[in-house]
């Protein structure tokens, strides 16, 4: 009894000797100069770039009493983006309101961490770590940089297993695979949300990390609630920074996601990271390199941007250890795909699904364009039957599209080419092996007999087409 005792007080000395190890004695000052466009320019602290800081504030707070009024003391954090000269420029993490010149900024010695458990798994957090699901306070662990290095290329082991989404289009035609990284290219309003709750609920991942960056509050509740589902949310970590919130605050949450990918990786799980959208985080660190001073490059974009995106896409992927699978929504403007951020995500990614307009006003839902995406590892994850009627499929599929407008005029003479005849024949099937509920799943082995199927009509006719691509 005695021992079990002191073993206890040990282990409280232990807590305490650790939190006294970790606080900084000595505190570098500075004080802030002024405040330009999203970020403060301060004369001190002595700091190291991506360093936080406390920028202190001093605010009233007024008693219900006639005369007495309490001074209370408070900080913005803030984390430093760069230097000019002897002057340090930080990003405020959080609203800035009550900041003056003159305002103290405290150096705390740390870098962007968090501190993570398996307990997050389940949870709501916000861009700084910390939870708005009214479900308790998250259990302190061990802490993990938000900036962490990219892992060795030839560490990774080849992609050779699929990531079953439970999407019929993409499962059979777009095959994704298990340390992939793909994007998904939509204008606003074509059904990314939808699609990305269908993929969250009905994958084979262990775990998902869904990063929502920039959002309307209304957009995150819904998404949570309808999109993602119960089922969805249990083995889910939802990170959500708002477009009310501060740029660092987004581009934080991106980084954060990532970092909360890579724990569960490390725990030997297979990961689905899900951020939307790539082009909101980097409209983010758009305003940050912008109010620092960097030029404008392409677009308004400054050169951070396009560093910025191949950095964190590259975290994902495999390792010895487990998976992370990329899902990154593009959010293309004015339904340009050739856009600087379109066009940088998809010189990185491994491939695309583009959202179609068109398909969209048709009630086509999901309205997934596939004959203008792409997987670029599913010939290394599925068999060459699969591999066969997919190729087959997209063929036929591509050539109605093509040649709609004059099979629609009537302009088109029947005999004229068999793989417009075969697209012909297989328009409706095809549309409907497409279409997909939000609330429909299938499996894989579903998937391939459905697909099979689908092409029962061109094999029963001899079609020229199959023999040609057999």
């Amino acid at each position: 009894m005695i021992a079990r005792n002191v073993g206890k007080e040990v282990n409280l000395l232990n807590k305490y000797r650790d939190i006294i190890q970790k606080t900084e004695t000595i505190r570098s000052l500075g004080s802030v100069l002024e405040i330009q466009g999203n970020v403060i320019l301060s004369r001190g602290p002595e700091v190291r770039l991506g360093e936080l800081c406390h920028i202190e504030v001093n605010a009233t707070l007024e008693r219900f009493t006639r005369h007495a009024k309490d001074q209370i003391e408070s900080y913005v954090l803030a984390e430093v983006v760069g230097f000019r000269d002897s002057t340090v420029i930080l990003a405020p993490l959080e609203k800035i309101v009550g900041v003056s010149p003159g305002s103290r900024v405290v150096s705390t010695g740390n870098m962007p961490a968090v501190s993570l458990t398996p307990a997050v798994l389940g949870r709501v957090i916000d861009g700084l770590g910390r939870p708005i699901d009214n479900r308790g306070m998250l259990v302190e662990g061990v802490p993990h940089s938000l900036y962490a290095e990219v892992p060795d290329p030839l560490s990774r082991p080849l992609i050779r297993t699929p990531l079953v989404t439970g999407v019929k289009a993409i499962d059979a035609l777009l095959t994704i695979g298990l340390g992939q990284r793909i994007g998904i290219f939509a204008g606003s309003g074509v059904g990314k949300s939808t699609l990305l709750g269908m993929i969250a609920k009905y994958s084979t991942a262990d775990v998902n990390v869904i990063a929502l960056i920039g959002e309307r509050g209304r957009e995150v509740n819904e998404f949570i609630q309808e999109q993602l589902g119960e089922s969805g949310r249990k083995k889910s970590v939802v990170v959500t920074s708002l477009a009310s919130e501060s740029p660092m605050n987004r581009v934080r949450a991106g980084y954060l996601a990532t970092t909360i990918a890579e724990y569960f990786r490390d725990l030997g799980k297979n990961v689905l990271l899900m951020m939307d959208s790539v082009t909101r985080l980097a409209h983010a660190q758009r305003e940050i390199g912008l109010s620092r001073g960097e030029p404008a490059a392409t677009r308004g974009y400054p050169p951070s941007v396009f560093s910025m995106i191949p950095n964190l896409m590259e975290r994902a992927g495999t390792t010895p250890k487990g998976t992370i699978t990329g899902v990154y929504t593009v959010l293309v403007e004015g339904d340009d795909m050739n856009e600087p951020i379109a066009d940088t995500a998809r010189g990185v990614l491994d491939g695309h699904i583009t959202l179609s307009r068109r398909l969209n006003s048709q009630n086509h839902y999901p309205a997934i364009d596939v004959a203008d995406s792409i997987s670029r590892t599913m010939v290394q994850v599925i068999d060459k039957d699969h591999l066969k009627a997919a190729q087959d499929f997209r063929e036929i599929y591509t050539a109605y599209k093509e040649n709609e407008e004059t099979i629609n005029l009537g302009a088109y003479a029947r005999g004229a080419d068999p793989v417009i005849d075969s697209a012909i024949l297989l328009r409706e099937p095809m549309r409907k092996f497409l279409r997909q509920s939000p609330n429909e799943q299938l499996t894989f082995d579903e998937t391939r007999r459905l697909l099979r199927e689908t092409l029962l009509p061109l094999r029963a006719k001899g079609s020229q087409v199959m023999r040609r691509v057999n």
